[in-house]
Formats: C-alpha cells, structure tokens, sequence
C-alpha cells in the first residue's frame, strides 16, 4: 500500500498593514497555501488582522490562518517581508533608508537564525536597495532573495496598452524593466500583442495618432501610477497584493514562469553587484535563471541608468 506524505505549503507574512494584509486575503482566496502565518511588532494588529480574515474561512479555500513569530520561518516556503518605517517629520530619505536598511537586517538575522530554507520576497521600498541589503546580509544564494521588482509596473504597462490598443489584457505581453521606481522604463521591443510587435502593430493603427508621443505618454503613466494613487486614496495595495501572490504563487507551484522580480546581477546585461527588476525565470527555489534580452541601445542604456541610481543610493547605506 503506497503512503502519501503531505507538506503543507507555508507562507510567512512579515508586516501585517495595508500591503501585508491584502496579499494575505487575496493569498487565502487564491488557495495556493495551505498555512499563512502573520507576523508583526504591533501584536494587536496581528490579532484583528487575523480574526478579520478567519472569520471569511467558510468563503477560502482550506488554509490555516494564523499570528506567527519568528519560529515560523523554520519550514516556511516563502517568507514575504512588506514591513518598513514610516518617515518621521524632519526625517531625511536617507535617514529612513538606513532604518528601514537595518530592520531589514534584523528580520533577515532571524530567518538565518531558523536555519530556513524558505525564498525570501521583499516589497518594503525602495524594494531594489532592501532586496540587495536582504540579500548580502543573509548570505543566501542570489536566487533564494528577491524582490517584487517591476511586476506590478509591468502589470500597470499591460493595462495601459489593453485600454490604448483595445485588446484582452491578457494578450497584451509587455515589461517595465530596471529600479522599481522614477527611473524605470518599458522595453518596447520586447512587447507585443499576441505576438505581434508593438512597433509593427502601433505605427500602422489609424487610430492611434503619433504613436511615439503615445507611447512616451503611456510610459509615463506608468511611472507616475503610484503617485497617482496615494494622492486619491493614501496607499497602494489592492494591486501590488495581486502582484505578490502571482510571485509567490509560481514558487509554491514551482511554475518556472518569467517574471519581472529583483534580483541580484553576476554580469548579467553587464551590471554586478546591484539588484533590479529584470526577466526572471521564478521557480520554487525563487530566481532560477535570469534571462538576457536583446535590448536595444537605448534601453542598455536605461537599464545601466537605473541601475547607477539604485548603485548610489546603495553605497550611501555604507557611508
């Protein structure tokens, strides 16, 4: 008689506001976990978030919801850290960049401490710098720490192009590469809908006026989506909690999809020693193969802007 050994599929939420909070609602409707433990400094917090969404266990899928603490990283899959300070009056940025730099430090002791296996995600921002701390201060593999990168903005440029075009979003295949961030930027040779080319279809759509004043216009949006949004409501996080369980999703289910997450570069597109979002192939031991586009010159040249932006802001943690 053949025995079958289950292994719960764990995810740890560390930082349980608006960011952590929503990943884990939308986690627990999406039913690829089996265990999402919440985290956080603020117990209180964690006990009303977790009630809050206990209560809605007859609507999930099964999963067991529960606060954690750091003994829960031991046999976590995947640890998602959304936690980070907030800017204190009269605080510099990069006051509160080495703050949020050595929570970040703090929370990543503990899982080393735990002897986790676990792929680490990192949403806190600027996301680029904290994955790069999260991952030389651990001292995993470049691939076991990343970070949600350009995703969302990825995911931001689709919906752009879907409403601007008038074709299922789900055709559209498009990514925002570099800094997630003022300095990222779309790989326009690399978007296509349906496989057409977006600079064979554009030019010849009547309807589309100049497509390069267009496409800048579009680009833009993207860039300013965020800001956008905080002023009309605060915060973002309906859209970046979808964003993550796509990332955790194709760890957990081992789907070797290409996504734009952050990560650590060896040469790559040649640039070391820095993190930014590239075309990632995300499997479940987390970055499993980078993927060297052929950019263009002007994108090589975005991509090693950026990249010198988040270098910058990364050598000024060491100063």
């Amino acid at each position: 008689m053949n025995s079958f050994h289950f292994i719960a599929r764990k995810v740890v939420v560390v930082g349980t506001g608006a960011v952590g909070a929503t990943f884990a609602y939308a986690l627990a409707q999406e039913g690829t976990a089996d265990e999402i433990a919440l985290v956080d400094l603020n117990s209180e917090l964690v006990k009303g978030q977790v009630l809050d969404l206990a209560h809605g266990l007859p609507f999930f899928p099964p999963v067991h919801i529960h606060a954690g603490d750091v003994s829960d990283y031991a046999d976590a899959h995947v640890i998602v850290i959304t936690a980070g300070a907030k800017q204190r009056p009269g605080e510099s940025r990069l006051e509160l960049l080495k703050r949020n730099a050595g929570l970040i430090e703090h929370i990543t002791d503990d899982i080393t401490r735990q002897n986790s296996s676990a792929v680490i995600v990192v949403v806190s921002n600027p996301v680029d710098v904290l994955t790069y701390v999260a991952h030389k201060h651990s001292g995993l593999p470049h691939g076991r720490v990343i970070g949600s990168g350009t995703v969302l903005d990825s995911s931001r440029l689709r919906y752009l192009l879907s409403n601007h075009c008038g074709v299922d979003v789900h055709n559209v295949h498009a990514y925002i590469l570099g800094e997630h961030g003022d300095s990222e930027f779309a790989v326009w040779s690399m978007t296509n809908l349906a496989g057409i080319p977006i600079e064979d279809r554009c030019p010849a759509c009547r309807k589309c006026g100049d497509w390069k004043v267009n496409r800048h216009a579009i680009e833009q949006e993207v860039r300013n989506s965020a800001y956008h949004i905080i002023d009309y409501k605060g915060a973002t996080h309906f859209a970046v909690g979808l964003a993550l369980v796509r990332i955790v999703g194709a760890v957990l289910r081992n789907e070797k999809s290409v996504l734009s997450v952050s990560t650590a570069l060896n040469g790559e597109y040649g640039l070391s020693d820095v993190c930014l979002g590239v075309p990632c192939i995300v499997a479940q031991s987390g970055v499993e193969q980078i993927l060297e586009a052929k950019l263009t010159d002007t994108e090589k040249q975005a991509l090693a802007r950026s990249a010198k932006i988040i270098r910058d802001a990364i050598e000024s943690l060491e100063k």
